[in-house]
């Protein structure tokens, strides 16, 4: 019984110092563009994002902008579960010597010549980065998955310096470990 006690008085004081946490101020300056949705029967969303990087290529230098952002215009994804998502497009954009190169938006539709209509139908577009650079241009890599999982397709996205875009599906590191094995 004093167990029982003792242990209700502790979730007592927990609660108590839980909920009577000091307020923050108007100093705190936080700001979060969207959070990761978790509602209950609601679709679940990617947070957006931004990342910027200064590429150099055949001696010039590029500026790169990859903003990814959940779209409410694209279909509802569902995962075998019957979870729902909301898939996201990717705004690429390169400058050189503020000149614009490329400005394209990407949704996984885009790729999809590269990868199984099956698993398309339950994946969503999770990123693109700047990946190096190559003598055909600026290579990203690019990530077409199964939202919250390890589950996805790799695939590369190749800039030239006129703008001029080429895909092509990447080997899977274990389909490499597997072949050399098998040699």
């Amino acid at each position: 019984m004093e167990k029982v006690i003792y242990g209700l008085v502790c979730m007592a004081a927990f609660m108590f110092v839980a909920c009577s946490s000091p307020k923050k101020s108007d100093k705190d300056d936080v700001q979060v563009l969207m959070q990761d949705s978790m509602e209950m029967g609601g679709p679940q969303r990617m947070q957006m994002s931004e990342t910027k990087a200064t590429v150099t290529y055949k001696g010039k230098e590029y500026q790169s902008s990859v903003v990814r952002r959940p779209d409410e215009s694209l279909p509802i994804v569902k995962d075998e579960q019957g979870e729902k998502f909301v898939d996201n497009v990717i705004t690429l954009r390169i400058t050189c010597n503020g000149k614009e190169v490329l400005n394209k938006v990407f949704t996984k539709a885009s790729f999809a010549s590269l990868v199984d209509a099956g698993f398309m139908k339950h994946a969503i577009l999770e990123g693109l980065v700047y990946n190096k650079t190559t003598p055909q241009g600026i290579v990203y890599a690019v990530s077409i998955s199964y939202p919250q999982t390890d589950l996805y397709a790799p695939l590369s996205l190749t800039v030239s310096a006129d703008g001029k875009i080429s895909m092509a599906k990447e080997e899977v590191l274990e389909d490499l470990y597997e072949t050399e094995e098998e040699r």
